[in-house]
């Protein structure tokens, strides 16, 4: 199955899986997978110490804490719950809880006198006789308990005393039974040791120095340190490998077996063991309200409880297609995300609570716009959802309302606020912006380029998808601000006559550029693109006159065919504005050329020169492949490559967060990536971390970034960041609509 090459048509959506050369499936099959996402519970009062937390049949939760029984209340996505007193069995509150576990799925606690349970109607009453008892666990049955004060332990079955030894020159600190082999297992400072159930015989199996934790799976005992952890055989209790530290953090506080996965808690997080050896780490508060986890265990409906020293954290796994995902992102940016019909980001979040936020408004709230409208208009195409359309139309009048309030014809400005908003704080207005001649409004001016594709993108994508009247004003928009660059030389020119910093597409300009800047093969992209889709739809022979007099008098098609390996630092005796431009790779220059693409490969004038472009962006491409960019895969695509990295796509929105705060996460301290030498593009590790382990969600930035330690001030809108690249896959025919099994 091929592409067709026509933008205006697509695929109908195929439900098999096609196979092609690079063993990738040409249609994904949308099927449910498992999406994570936390809901956090912090803690109230941060001076008391958080130990365990455990879930029961009934999908209660409780956690210990150093002032008593804490349970969870409140608690969504985004919305976090809080800690508070447990206060549902009063004489609770006389004892002096030690530790609580769950046993046949029932809590079970030790205090100072005794094993009991409110469960089982209270019946389980176990005294212990060891007042200083800070351990327990269950072994061969619900009455048979091991119960230690970090010196002696002590056998129970029922209320009688099977065994007492005491641990030689070491100190206990976690207890496991082995029902297989009748086994405890006793894990001390420096030594994990065996004790036969039945005499107390007690032999030690592994020696080690700052031993934390362990925990037993199967055949192995996995046991964790204050730097990473050791592999043990169970049957013959010889470690297997050496000690595992190439780790997220290797200082290990917990480990868990929870739902068939093996969990680490660290100083720094919390990451699971994947099939390959690699992690899913969960680091900062879009998973946890703590860095330092205290204690793993499973919780209600398949999550995981990951209990840190400032809170719980409750790891959801909900069966999703991305469909379902598309739909929920779509909800949040109705609800959230939409200024005056602009796609924008939340600012101003105080402490991560949305209750808190302004709609914000950004340099490119226009491009942000383009990518949100072109997501709808692709649904739409796809779905024949009028709520899909009726999204696009709102989000179009915000953007041709551009060009109208600047009262210029043919040229846009950057935002639009209500009048008096944007004021500087002696009074006149700043950062370009202008009164419209509307009394109530204010608008901004210093148009770039980035915005200009945003329009440029839009009109296309609308003129070629939509008939009727809002087809007409794309095209009559399209050919003003087409009209208006030619007119003022190739320049976009401002309110006080001159040039704006970024909207220059002259050849003195351009081609003043060093041959290895990128800006002079990105505006030459551009610009062709855009006379080349003017033409198109305008059918004005100025447009495809003036496009060829760019490309063979001024070198342009040159300029956008030379290789992306010929893009690096300037020339030392390059002028300062070209050192500035290219002190590295910029990936809003990425950005730029690939929604660019839309207009320059589909209506290339000549078979040859649409041969030529589809090389070049080929070559782009091939470039960009480490990051893994859903909406890059996508956008070459288009060009009709049956290769294009469609598993790396899926797992780009598959692994997308659905907590879009931008919480401070950090990565840098990792031993687990490989980091490679600094470098002109600017990539810090081998290999790209997932999306909902990095700090970088928006496409115009480097996905490489490891960490963002600044504090919490926006939500991200996934209108651009995650809608456009699904509903282009989905618009392409490469990702099918939602299998119901």
């Amino acid at each position: 199955m091929t592409f067709l090459s026509r933008l205006g048509s697509y695929w109908l959506v195929a439900l098999l899986v096609c196979s092609v050369a690079s063993a990738q499936s040409t249609v994904y099959r949308d099927v449910p997978y498992l999406q994570d996402y936390s809901v956090k519970y912090y803690s109230p009062d941060t001076t008391s110490a958080l130990t365990n937390a455990v879930s029961d049949r009934n999908g209660r939760i409780q956690i210990l804490s150093s002032t008593g029984l804490w349970r969870t209340s409140g608690g969504q996505l985004q919305y976090p719950g809080t800690l508070v007193p447990d206060q549902s069995y009063r004489p609770m509150a006389d004892r002096v809880i030690k530790v609580i576990r769950r046993v046949d799925n029932q809590f079970v606690y030790l205090d100072n006198v005794a094993i009991f349970s409110n469960a089982w109607a209270g019946k389980l009453f176990i005294q212990h006789g060891m007042p200083d008892a800070t351990l327990f666990c269950e072994t061969t049955s619900s009455t048979a308990f091991a119960v230690s004060n970090g010196t002696q332990l002590k056998a129970f079955q029922d209320e009688k005393v099977l065994w007492e030894l005491s641990l030689r020159d070491d100190q206990v600190r976690m207890l496991r039974f082995d029902k297989v082999h009748n086994r405890l297992w006793v894990l001390g400072n420096h030594s994990l040791n065996i004790v036969n159930w039945t005499d107390g015989k007690l032999d030690t199996v592994f020696r080690g120095t700052d031993l934390t934790c362990f925990e037993l799976t199967g055949q192995q005992a996995i046991i964790g340190t204050k730097n990473g952890y050791y592999v043990l055989d169970t049957n013959s209790f010889t470690p297997i490998g050496g000690i595992q530290q190439k780790l997220p953090c290797p200082q290990i506080t917990a480990i868990a077996s929870v739902h068939g996965n093996l969990w680490f808690g660290s100083t720094q997080g919390a990451f699971m063991l994947r099939p390959g050896g690699k992690f899913n780490y969960y680091y900062g508060e879009r998973w946890l309200p703590g860095n330092t986890v205290t204690s793993i265990s499973d919780g209600p409906d398949g999550s995981v409880l990951l209990l840190t020293n400032k809170g719980l954290g409750c790891i959801q796994f909900e069966l999703m297609t991305l469909e379902g995902k598309a739909f929920r992102y779509e909800q949040q940016v109705r609800q959230r995300h939409i200024r005056y019909g602009f796609n924008c980001d939340e600012v101003m979040i105080r402490n991560g609570d949305l209750s808190t936020t302004q709609l914000g408004i950004r340099e490119s709230d226009n491009l942000w716009t383009s990518m949100y409208l072109v997501s709808q208009l692709f649904r739409y195409k796809v779905t024949g959802d009028q709520q899909a359309r009726q999204n696009c139309l709102e989000s179009f009048d915000a953007m041709e309302r551009l060009f109208t309030i600047t009262s210029m014809d043919g040229f846009f400005g950057r935002g639009i606020e209500r009048r008096g908003y944007q004021n500087s704080k002696n009074g006149g207005l700043n950062k370009g912006w202008n009164h419209a001649n509307d009394p109530a409004w204010d608008w901004r001016g210093t148009t770039s380029s980035d915005q200009t594709v945003g329009q440029m993108f839009t009109l296309t994508l609308i003129a070629e998808l939509l008939d009727g009247d809002i087809r007409k004003r794309a095209i009559t928009l399209m050919d003003k601000l087409m009209t208006n660059i030619i007119t003022n030389d190739w320049y976009l020119i401002d309110t006080d006559g001159k040039p704006t910093l970024w909207g220059k597409w002259n050849p003195s300009y351009v081609n003043g550029f060093p041959i290895n800047v990128g800006d002079r093969k990105l505006s030459s992209s551009n610009i062709i693109g855009f006379l080349q889709a003017a033409y198109h739809f305008t059918k004005k022979p100025i447009y495809k006159q003036k496009a060829y007099e760019l490309m063979e008098k001024h070198g342009y098609l040159d300029n956008l065919l030379r290789p992306m390996k010929a893009i690096g630092y300037a020339p030392t005796d390059a002028d300062a504005h070209s050192k500035e431009l290219s002190d590295g790779w910029n990936h809003s220059d990425d950005e730029m050329y690939f929604l660019g693409y839309w207009c320059l490969y589909p209506y290339a004038f000549t078979p040859e020169l649409k041969a030529k472009y589809a090389e070049a962006i080929n070559d782009h491409w091939q470039f960009e492949r480490p990051e893994k960019n859903g909406l890059w895969n996508l956008c070459y695509a288009m060009t009709g490559a049956k290769s294009f990295d469609l598993s790396e796509t899926i797992w780009y929105l598959q692994e997308f967060p659905l907590d879009m705060i931008e919480w401070p996460v950090l990565n840098s301290h990792r031993q687990d990536l490989v980091f490679i030498p600094d470098n002109f593009r600017r990539q810090t590790t081998q290999e790209v971390l997932p999306p909902d382990e990095r700090p970088e969600l928006k496409h115009n930035r480097n996905l490489f970034r490891l960490d963002r330690p600044d504090k919490v001030v926006s939500e991200l809108s996934a209108g651009d960041t995650f809608l456009l690249p699904y509903w282009m896959g989905r618009y392409l025919g490469v990702i099918s609509a939602p299998i119901v099994r």
